[in-house]
């Protein structure tokens, strides 16, 4: 299917999206909402090893689409609040690690686009902040919600609160980004985390992505537990008789 604000592309079972909107740095108005919930539907399907999230231009993502938002109602403020925020759960929820390549600005609504997918990868030139309060909203898809998750509690409302823009470096002293590359290197850096985490089991990296997701929300002695079953179900999987039995005779595992 061709998307108008979308580009996709599949190499290796890596699937590279990118947000395609240059002329409005990207910015999530309802239409690219929907047109990326029905694309992560569809790689959902595909299921490749890891998808890729990227931006076209400038920017990843630099927020939602201010000019829609001007004149909403409550309700229209909520409905549009939901829908952003169903995409970035849906994305979260895809049993195969998805990794941003943040090349510019990430704010807003970008940043928590970045904050729902599993790692974070910037270039030197990317920017990151969640700045709504100076437009007299809260954040709206979630960032309440993941961004102290991620970087902690005092950290998350400094940035909410004041609505300060960092830089990469700063996003990684904090944990918001797990890498700082190049604007140049950026791509190929990427692909190399991708590929080195497509080589490996397909589906222990899955089970690993739900304990660490699930079990996270829980109590620790029920993560205990979940770990333990989804443990269990890969010995039903021919990805650890192949990888054990690899080991074992010194070779490299062909996953399939």
């Amino acid at each position: 299917m061709k998307y108008q604000n979308l580009k996709i592309k599949t190499n290796d079972r890596i699937t590279i999206l990118t947000l395609d909107r240059p002329e409005a740095m990207n910015a999530l108005s309802s239409d690219v909402l929907c047109e990326l919930k029905h694309t992560i539907e569809e790689i959902r399907k595909d299921c490749p090893r890891v998808l890729i999230i990227t931006g076209s231009g400038k920017a990843f993502v630099a927020g939602a689409d201010i000019a829609q938002m001007q004149h909403m109602t409550a309700m229209e403020g909520k409905a549009f609040g939901q829908l952003g925020s169903e995409v970035f759960r849906q994305i979260e929820e895809l049993p195969f690690p998805v990794i941003a390549a943040v090349n510019g600005f990430a704010l807003g609504g970008g940043c928590e686009l970045a904050l729902a997918c599993d790692l974070r990868v910037a270039s030197d030139k990317a920017k990151f902040g969640q700045p709504e309060v100076g437009l007299g909203i809260t954040p709206g898809f979630s960032g309440t919600q993941r961004l102290p998750r991620l970087v902690g509690m005092a950290i998350a409302k400094e940035l909410i609160y004041t609505g300060r823009i960092i830089n990469a470096e700063e996003a990684l002293r904090i944990g918001l980004v797990n890498r700082v590359t190049t604007a140049e290197s950026l791509d190929t850096e990427v692909m190399e985390l991708a590929r080195e985490i497509a080589a490996r089991s397909a589906t222990a990296v899955s089970a690993s992505k739900e304990a660490i997701n699930r079990g996270t929300q829980m109590h620790i002695t029920e993560g205990i537990a979940l770990e333990k079953n989804l443990f269990g179900l890969c010995f039903a999987a021919k990805d650890q008789k192949e990888g054990m039995t690899a080991f074992l005779e010194k070779r490299k595992p062909s996953f399939q």
